[in-house]
């Protein structure tokens, strides 16, 4: 939890002396970010990828003062990108102490706070709210109902003997609750048709309406959404009233390029061993390999997701191998890539017609990833000292049980064998791991360029003639 300031008003009196003035949530936002970017500040921290496209849409809906639905494949970061909007709130906002939504001292919207304001006046009490709490955040499951957003009747309150009719007999909802903040409803097809009727008031009038009548709160909020491209018709839709009222609808997109992907991976996976660069690139490569295959059902995706749960698995797989042979540090290597087909294909959905071949797809488009990642590392690279070396006898064996210094001594001392290394962004000084990393890779690269084959059991990979 954040301190409050113990310098802030704690009274309306206090507030209106300091000159404080409320400001609508669209245009606290617009102002803030209008200031970030004159400053030449970051207002999207964590953000990757999308600096050129989707981040600049969204500053001018924003500027604009736009409700928001980003619409993208899953993995895309959309729920991320919404998650950052909070950044641009006020980091302390004034709210009357006690009442039930978070109302602004010198603006009331209930009957309960407009009777104390008028009570009270200017010893109004007054708390203050960080941004972080003016972020609202609710997963649309079709069993949403309309008092979950919106409210309902509270009997308890009714019991105690105020009338039906009395607005203070609400229960209020997430939206109203959220009132001076950010709503984000995520997967909104996925809310029931009726359900998404209930926003439409909320949206363009700003009032609510429960159990047949109208309880005028002029609310303040801004409503951001995300959803699926294929749930317009697989599981449901927005309705088109509702699709009206949002003034931007911004296209998410996955990473556009290799070097925005690592970045992804990088910043988004936590990794139990050192996974290397090139490493990374062959992941990279993988999953936009996977974006573009026939076989993979796009319409579903290949989430950034995928890629992460990788380079995750690579770790493991490296830590493991660690714990075996007893080798500090635990570097990931190629070899540790064999793990990826088998323990994330479950999160790929194939077309119709690929059952029975979806490990044999993944292993084909890994390897083609580890080829382009080689020879994009090691171009212009004579590697034909090393091939002739393992084709003379200096048989090169891997696995999870064989330790980096062991694939080093099973070669001579060769010149090239530096330059692989340093191709990888490898010194000759660093660990053996790191280094095997980078040899594996070389002869991994030769090995599907047909200069040298591999055999391969459960734990043991051989190089050779």
């Amino acid at each position: 939890m954040n301190d409050v300031p113990a310098n802030l008003p704690r009274t309306a009196g206090d507030l209106r002396a300091a000159g404080h003035l409320p400001r609508s949530i669209k245009q606290e936002l617009h102002d803030n970010l209008l200031a970030m970017l004159r400053a030449g500040e970051d207002p999207w921290p964590g953000i990757v990828g999308f600096s050129r496209t989707v981040v600049p849409q969204l500053e001018r809906a924003l500027l604009a003062g736009h409700d928001v639905v980003l619409l993208g494949e899953r993995g895309q970061g959309k729920t991320r990108l919404l998650r950052t909007l909070a950044g641009l709130l006020d980091e302390w906002t004034p709210v009357i102490e006690g009442a039930e939504l978070a109302e602004h001292p010198l603006d009331p919207i209930t009957p309960e706070s407009r009777r104390r304001a008028a009570e009270l006046g200017d010893a109004l009490p007054v708390t203050w709210r960080h941004r972080d709490e003016r972020y609202t955040e609710k997963l649309a499951t079709p069993d949403t109902s309309v008092g979950d957003l919106i409210g309902d009747v509270d009997p308890v309150k009714v019991a105690e003997g105020r009338s039906l009719g009395d607005p203070e007999t609400i229960h209020f909802g997430l939206v109203p609750r959220a009132h001076r903040g950010i709503v984000a409803i995520n997967e909104l097809p996925d809310l029931a048709e009726r359900i998404q009727v209930a926003l439409l008031n909320v949206m363009e009038e700003r009032d609510i309406q429960v159990r047949g009548y109208t309880l005028r709160l002029p609310l303040d909020v801004l409503l951001v959404s995300t959803a699926n491209p294929e749930d317009y018709t697989n599981r449901g839709r927005i309705i088109t009233p509702l699709k009206d009222r949002f003034g931007a609808e911004i296209r998410t997109h996955y990473p556009l390029d290799v070097d925005a992907e690592i970045a992804v991976v990088r910043q988004e996976a936590r990794l139990v061993a050192e996974v290397g660069e090139p490493l990374l690139e062959v992941l990279a490569r993988f999953v936009r390999n996977l974006r573009e295959s026939p076989a993979i059902d796009q319409r579903s995706g290949v989430s950034a997701r995928f890629a992460v749960a990788a380079a995750e698995t690579v770790g493991a797989a490296a830590l493991r191998r660690s714990a075996l042979t007893g080798e500090e540090p635990a570097v990931a290597r190629p070899v540790d890539l064999d793990a990826v087909p088998a323990v994330l294909r479950g999160k790929l959905e194939f077309e119709p017609g690929e059952e029975g071949r979806e490990t044999e797809h993944l292993v084909h488009l890994l390897r083609r990833a580890v080829a382009e990642t080689a020879r994009s590392r090691f171009a212009g690279l004579d590697l034909v000292p090393l091939a002739d070396a393992v084709e003379n006898g200096h048989l090169v064996a891997t696995g999870e049980r064989v330790p980096g210094k062991d694939v080093l001594a099973a070669l001579p001392e060769l010149p090239v064998l530096h330059d692989v290394a340093a191709r990888a962004g490898v010194g000759p000084d660093e660990p053996a791991g790191r280094i095997a990393a980078a040899v594996e890779l070389a002869l991994e690269s030769l090995f599907l360029s047909r200069r040298l084959a591999k055999d391969s059991d459960d734990s043991t990979t051989v190089y050779g003639r």
